[in-house]
């Protein structure tokens, strides 16, 4: 008898697993070493204490209704959380039997370390959230895109029929009548509308980048008004622009986006008002600085700065503040993407970013592009007499959407051209077979209701093998190339197109070899 209980000794104590006896009233009865060595207690201190000592507090308030249960079933498991004597907590799984303990009825529970397989389990949850984020940001994307094409077509006809409509009306009017004052207030609504919808394409990443010589004066004056909007009347925003900022290559969008984003973020972080604070100046980095920050290239910089007076931020939540899906924001008010496109924006620009912040004393973001020594980019004059704008060729306009075809069509007669319009592929190849004199250049939607663009294109060219294509869409850059057209390319122009945007393509794509 005594060789056996001693070999069930040697058999418990070489196991990983931590074994407790206890009785009804959950004191502990006997332990093994693993179990010692777990909770950092001696075999004399844990004789010394219930079972219900061990357990996490919140635990330990159910022991009793658990103990109750362990005897009543025989056979009982959960899992619950062990408190070690420094105050650490280990997740468990506990399994007890009822056994005989010394002629009393008693519990034996075999407990196993579950750390490792919760771990498992939160970073799988982690994942499947972040999975859910993504999957429901990029159904976000497809309306977008589905959205933009016919909001495009409607701001096409809308800024269309305004710049006619102020052609007519100049030639009679003073430059201070409010009828043309209303006219540019509805030019002005439709570039915002447009500015607008290219930052939601850019937010869903469904925007094709187009880089330009900017001042970013110019892009937080325009936006300034909006931006007033945004944040809170208790809020003050103020502008320091330097006078003599260089310029930068970036796309207008794009820098739109970025100030929206850290604003947005400031405006969250100052919920009692407070003072945010967009400034610009010019900020060469000498080679210094480059050897402290690996990340930045030394020459002529400029910088955009955005400071606030609000919350601040942990060292801890500075460490991750770029990371996708971070948020400390409640889930209804953050994805965590914000930050994270605007690092990818700004190092897409080959720029630099720095932030600073501390907890009740407000934060600073720190934005360095490369500067550019060259002229912004302005709009051309759009004379009527323009030589570039004027041809005498025959071209067919294809286009479902009524107020876009007409528009286009009034565009180019305007400019010389002959016009022939169809509302449909079929429509548009009866229509050439029919012209007994040359079609020089199809100006085609991409999307059709009955055939794609480039399929109508590829249609004609069969028969006309001289004919030039202008394709025109709404739609976003990745739906373009999937029907076969690069949405860089120099046979594409985007909706919604003013007049000479119209006539610069079509005479572009005139003189292609």
């Amino acid at each position: 008898m005594l060789q056996s209980e001693e070999r069930l000794r040697i058999l418990v104590e070489g196991i990983d697993d931590a074994l407790f006896v206890y009785d009804t009233a959950g004191r502990i009865l006997d332990c093994n070493e693993s179990a010692c060595s777990w909770l950092g207690h001696t075999r004399e201190e844990l004789l010394a204490l219930r079972i219900q000592d061990i357990d996490a507090p919140a635990l330990a308030k159910g022991f009793e209704e658990r103990l109750r249960r362990q005897f009543a079933h025989g056979r009982y498991s959960y899992e619950g959380l062990h408190v070690t004597k420094d105050g650490r907590r280990i997740p468990v799984h506990i399994n007890t039997t009822v056994i005989d303990y010394q002629g009393d009825k008693a519990i034996l529970a075999v407990v196993r370390d579950i750390t490792d397989r919760k771990r498992a389990e939160d970073e799988k949850r982690e994942l499947e959230s972040r999975l859910r984020r993504a999957q429901k940001m990029e159904a976000i994307g497809q309306l977008v895109g589905g959205v933009a094409h016919d909001f495009n077509n409607i701001l096409t006809a809308i800024m269309g029929n305004v710049e006619l409509l102020r052609g007519h009306l100049s030639q009679e009017l003073m430059g201070d009548d409010p009828r043309l004052i209303h006219l540019d207030q509805i030019e002005q609504a439709s570039l915002r509308a447009a500015s607008l919808t290219r930052q939601m394409l850019a937010f869903s990443r469904r925007q094709a980048v187009k880089r330009e010589i900017l001042n970013l004066n110019h892009i937080l004056t325009e936006m300034e008004k909006m931006l007033r909007r945004l944040i809170s009347k208790d809020i003050l925003l103020e502008l320091k622009l330097a006078s003599d900022l260089a310029l930068v290559h970036a796309d207008a969008g794009q820098i739109e986006q970025v100030v929206m984003n850290l604003v947005v973020n400031a405006r969250d972080a100052m919920p009692d008002g407070g003072r945010l604070t967009l400034e610009t100046k010019n900020a060469p980095l000498g080679d210094s600085y480059v050897v402290r920050h690996s990340e930045a290239c030394p020459g002529p910089l400029v910088l955009l700065t955005a400071t606030d007076t609000g919350c601040g931020m942990s060292t801890e939540t500075l460490e991750r503040i770029f990371e996708p899906f971070f948020t400390t924001k409640p889930n209804h008010l953050g994805t965590g993407l914000g930050l994270a496109t605007v690092y990818g924006i700004v190092k897409q620009m080959e720029g630099h970013i720095k932030v600073a912040s501390e907890l009740e004393h407000g934060t600073t973001f720190e934005i360095y592009l490369p500067a550019v020594d060259a002229e912004a980019s302005r709009p051309s004059p759009d004379l009527p007499g323009d030589p570039s704008l004027i041809g005498s060729e025959t071209v067919l306009v294809c286009e479902d959407e009524e107020a876009v075809r007409e528009l286009a069509a009034r565009f180019l007669q305007g400019a010389g051209y002959t016009v022939l319009t169809a509302e449909t592929a079929v429509q548009a190849i009866k229509i050439s077979a029919a012209h007994t004199t040359p079609i020089h250049l199809l100006v085609t939607d991409l999307i059709l209701p009955d055939m794609n663009g480039k399929k109508l294109a590829d249609t004609l060219h069969a028969t006309n093998p001289h004919l030039k294509t202008l394709f025109v869409s709404g739609y976003t850059p990745d739906v373009i190339a999937y029907h076969g057209v690069s949405a860089a390319g120099a046979d594409l122009l985007e909706k919604p197109f003013n007049r000479r945007g119209l006539l610069q393509r079509v005479r572009s794509a005139l003189q292609m070899r």
